[in-house]
């Protein structure tokens, strides 16, 4: 009887003990003294405005989006340009700050295996002027328009002629 019961013990032992370690939350995997910087990897990337223009000086920063951690931040070159080093494989994005420190943009999903070099690009989104209605009521203001819609997927359509259905 004792046998029975100290299997028992030891099975529910066992049990409980895979159940917490099945609940304990996955931790980035740390390198050790003397890892190969080919294991490690690279994201480099350009901030530019809605039109393209570069954006230059501007805190850019690296979010692992596994944990919601912050990575690494940096200020762009004077073209946009920005490089994290030395990146840990694994899945992240990278987020234009403003000067209140609120995200202005960011990537989709950039998944980074060991050694890799990604290149990517954060776009400021396109924002209409406060009285564009009012002060930008001419033809190049109206075709700058149309090219950030077009930029941006949307698509406008009319229908022309007279109503197809009876006595409409």
């Amino acid at each position: 009887m004792a046998i029975m019961t100290r299997s028992v013990l030891l099975i529910i032992t066992l049990f409980v003990a895979s159940g917490a370690a099945a609940q304990t939350p996955l931790v980035a995997p740390k390198l050790l003294p003397g890892t190969r910087s080919s294991v490690l990897s690279s994201i480099q990337g350009n901030a530019v405005t809605s039109s393209n223009a570069e954006l230059g000086n501007t805190a850019v920063r690296l979010r692992d989006v596994r944990f919601g951690r912050i990575v690494d931040t940096q200020v762009s070159d004077k073209t946009g340009a920005f490089t994290f080093k030395a990146v840990d494989p694994g899945s992240y994005i990278v987020e234009v700050m403003g000067q209140d420190r609120t995200v202005l943009a960011a990537t989709q999903v950039l998944n980074v295996n060991a050694g890799q070099a990604l290149s990517t690009v954060v776009k400021l989104p396109f924002k209409i002027p406060p009285f564009a209605g009012i002060l930008g009521n001419s033809t190049p203001s109206a075709a700058i328009v149309t090219t950030e819609a077009a930029a941006s997927g949307l698509l406008a359509t009319t229908t022309a002629g007279d109503p197809v259905s009876p006595g409409k």
